[in-house]
């Protein structure tokens, strides 16, 4: 029998309950604008929307001014109404995908509040927050969250729809729901938004027989949503740009699943590492995920023998979790093109999983998971000191020496939280212990992630805007010989100008190839001839094109980049004659 959603939540008083979504939320969204821009999706997403606010084309994708027809403009229409609303910056970028992080949690929170009880869905919340994969990826601006999370709302109307108590207004409700999530998903990545989900009903209905359930999907009304959602953007940029039906269809859907062309190849066990950490807190309740499964298997044996009609009971929720996990997981292993973001969808099933199991888990099964991520905390502190004897080209030694204090920094708060969930465990019993548990795991996860800006600083760029900002002006071409740079154009507010190396954009610059210089003959001729421009390159084409005595004045450069103009910059104005005394004392 499934429980009623009024069951008391997680044992705890509301007010503790307020303060533990209080301090989720804070720490959710108040870390927003903590870290700059990484390369390459961060810089890339919120530079494309930012040129979509300051173009007015919200149809026809460009990323430096150039066609860019990988993916739909859901996320980057999401985007540019906050810059729109907000200004431009960090926090606004990266708006998009913690709300699609936390709405997905709300959704499986009420969905498995729904079937198993509010404290197997308060459970199915912190669980999610808590899954590193989930709460990490919600601050990374990339497709991938906004996707998960309008899957994750596909999955949770689905099942909000088929609880035998849903009455048939609110089950038609909740599939138009779904229908219209599926919208968002096409609209966010492509036809993967409905692929998956049509994946995960074949294989669920294949192992349960349950074929009824296709009749229940309103797929009339569903589909002609579904459509009016997605048609008229598709219709719209077909118009106007005709090369792009073959080119998103053809090339960024099967080809890219099909053939290595995007050069995004891994092994058939690529994401299971990324499974492992990114559920890590999780993972000793594998067991008790199974025995949830195996219940609904025997409940629906039973009711069968007893003669009850089949829709007695219409789905197995804990079995679409997992099969949605599962063939998710599948589908991606099997692709030529792999990605760590791709199998961040699975989440809400696994959370909603966890949720149950944790619901039902006992005391002695309980506090074997506590001691066994305190050996793993325990673990972590003794192996951190390894990441301060890291050292690379473009990261020195002596950052990842500041990396591995925050990295030491969260191993601390894991081992202390849970420590203290385990001391709670014995003296106050599970709801308690389970809460500070998966604060712990959310805190320590945000400390690392916190800790990744002393890195990321230096991959943005951000250091050197002020002394370009100096010399490049508006009307001025900003060139990148032999490289984009994803980072350095959102935060100049002016695009790149691409040169010798058409890197991604290559098939935009196809179409528009006067919106490029194609060899570096050309470009010798244009920066010796042309108006004053600004380039940025790496430091061995500087080296390369010095060689040529090409004239270049060095404004900014780091590890990986060089920044130049083809004209001297006028002197820094002079300090102040108050500023100045000090430097003049020194010298004598």
């Amino acid at each position: 029998m499934r429980r009623s959603p009024t069951t008391r939540a997680a044992g705890l008083s509301a007010a503790v309950i307020a303060l533990v979504v209080l301090y989720i939320v804070l720490l959710w969204f108040g870390t927003l604008d903590a870290r700059h821009l990484l390369r390459s999706d961060e810089g890339r997403y919120a530079e494309i929307a930012r040129e979509m606010f300051a173009s007015g084309d919200w149809v026809t994708i460009r990323y430096n001014g150039v066609k860019y027809f990988e993916k739909p403009p859901f996320h980057l229409w999401v985007t540019a109404l906050t810059y729109t609303a907000f200004g431009l910056g960090e926090w606004q970028a990266r708006l998009c995908v913690a709300l699609s992080g936390f709405i997905g949690l709300l959704a499986s929170m009420w969905a498995a509040g729904r079937w198993f009880g509010a404290r197997a869905g308060w459970l199915a919340g912190l669980a999610l927050a808590a899954a590193p994969m989930w709460s990490v990826a919600a601050h990374f601006n990339s497709l991938d969250m906004t996707l998960a999370g309008a899957l994750a709302c596909v999955l949770a109307c689905m099942l909000l729809a088929q609880h035998p108590d849903t009455t048939p207004a609110a089950r038609r409700g909740w599939m138009l729901g779904c229908w219209a999530a599926m919208g968002v998903a096409i609209l966010t990545k492509g036809l993967i938004g409905i692929a998956l989900p049509g994946l995960v009903l074949v294989v669920y209905t294949a192992i349960t027989r349950d074929f009824g359930l296709w009749r229940r999907l309103h797929l009339l009304w569903g589909a002609a949503l579904l459509l009016a959602i997605t048609v008229p953007w598709f219709w719209l940029i077909a118009e106007r740009n005709p090369e792009f039906l073959r080119f998103f269809f053809i090339h960024e859907h099967w080809q890219r699943y099909t053939t290595s062309v995007h050069h995004r190849q891994g092994p058939v066990w690529y994401f299971v590492p990324l499974l492992l950490a990114g559920f890590l807190p999780w993972l000793a309740l594998a067991p008790g995920i199974w025995r949830a499964v195996r219940r609904e298997r025997t409940e629906a044996a039973q009711a069968a023998q007893a003669g009850e009609p089949a829709n007695a009971v219409p789905l197995r929720p804990a079995l679409l979790m997992l099969v949605w996990a599962g063939a998710i997981f599948v589908f991606f292993s099997l692709s030529n093109s792999k990605l760590p973001g791709y199998i961040v969808p699975i989440f809400p099933a696994l959370g909603m999983l966890a949720g149950v199991a944790l619901d039902r888990i006992g005391d002695t099964g309980w506090r074997r998971l506590v001691l066994l991520m305190l050996g793993v905390s325990v673990l972590g502190l003794a192996a951190t000191p390894v990441v301060a004897t890291l050292d690379s080209d473009n990261t020195p030694n002596a950052y990842y020496r500041i990396f591995a204090l925050w990295i030491g920094a969260a191993f601390v708060v894991m081992f202390a939280g849970v420590l203290l969930a385990h001391w709670l465990a014995r003296r106050n019993g599970r709801p308690a212990s389970i809460v500070v548990y998966g604060l712990a795991m959310y805190t320590s996860f945000t400390v690392a992630l916190l800790g990744h800006e002393v890195m990321g600083r230096r991959t943005s760029g951000i250091d050197l805007v002020p002394a370009i900002q100096q010399v490049l002006k508006d009307d001025m071409p900003f060139y990148g010989v032999g490289m984009l740079d994803h980072t350095l154009p959102f935060y100049l507010r002016h695009p790149l100008t691409l040169v010798w190396h058409p890197d991604e954009l290559q098939f935009g610059l196809q179409q528009e190839p006067d919106k490029w210089i194609p060899t570096l003959e050309a470009f010798e001729q244009t920066w010796r001839n042309g108006r004053p421009a600004v380039a940025i390159m790496s430091p061995e084409m500087y080296t390369r094109l010095q060689a040529q005595a090409l004239p270049m004045y060095r404004v900014a450069e780091d590890v990986r980049r060089v920044v130049v103009t083809n004209f001297a910059a006028p002197p820094a104005p002079a300090a102040p004659a108050a500023s100045a005394a000090p430097a003049s004392a020194s010298n004598r």
